[in-house]
């Protein structure tokens, strides 16, 4: 009996994660054919779905950088305690470990961003989209008198996510003194600091 094909949009996913895969073993300046070496397939049938193979990275790209944003979202959504709220959203902006390959995409993506104004363009948006995911916080947590911002919330929410991105750097590079919970903790005593706030330690 036949093997029924895949839908579309399931080959684009593989294709997608595929494309993902490829970039975290040769760079941001892969080529098609180590590309379909990723996904099992010809390079023809690889650009039978992505006709242009830029569109088939910047979705790999995206894919990795909703991690970020909408997921933090997401683990944020049943947490009524903006403190609380504000502790998760923190730590779940760090890489897990040295090896994280999100956080490994979003460096090699980071190191191209100079010579690509697209690459550089999703970097600025995604930044800049994490910055006001923090400023709904801080301005929730300040309208019900559990914050007191020692700055504007725009301040402070582009201060936390520079954090981020400066421990989550540090970490990748295999600082052996910042891990983790190392990292999550100073960012934390930041935010103490800037929201008023004794904020809980992370039990995640």
């Amino acid at each position: 009996m036949a093997t029924r094909p895949k839908p579309r949009t399931e080959r684009r996913a593989d294709l997608v994660e595929a494309a993902r895969r490829a970039m975290l073993e040769h760079g941001t300046s892969v080529r098609l054919n180590q590309v379909a070496e990723q996904a099992g397939l010809t390079s023809g049938a690889v650009l039978y779905h992505y006709p242009d193979l830029q569109d088939l990275l910047l979705d790999a790209n995206r894919a990795g950088m909703e991690r970020f944003h909408d997921y933090r979202m997401r683990a944020v959504e049943g947490i009524d305690d903006p403190a609380r709220k504000l502790v998760v959203t923190i730590a779940s902006g760090l890489p897990v470990d040295s090896d994280d390959p999100d956080v490994r995409l979003l460096c090699e993506l980071g190191g191209a961003a100079a010579r690509n104004t697209v690459y550089a363009a999703l970097l600025t948006s995604l930044y800049d989209r994490q910055v006001a995911m923090y400023q709904v916080i801080l301005e929730s947590g300040a309208a019900q008198g559990a914050f007191h911002l020692a700055d504007s919330s725009l301040t402070i929410g582009r201060n936390l996510v520079s954090l981020e991105d400066a421990y989550g750097y540090r970490m990748m590079a295999r600082h052996s003194s910042i891990d983790h919970g190392t990292a999550t903790r100073l960012i934390l005593d930041y935010a103490r600091l800037a929201t008023g706030h004794p904020l809980p330690v992370d039990e995640t």
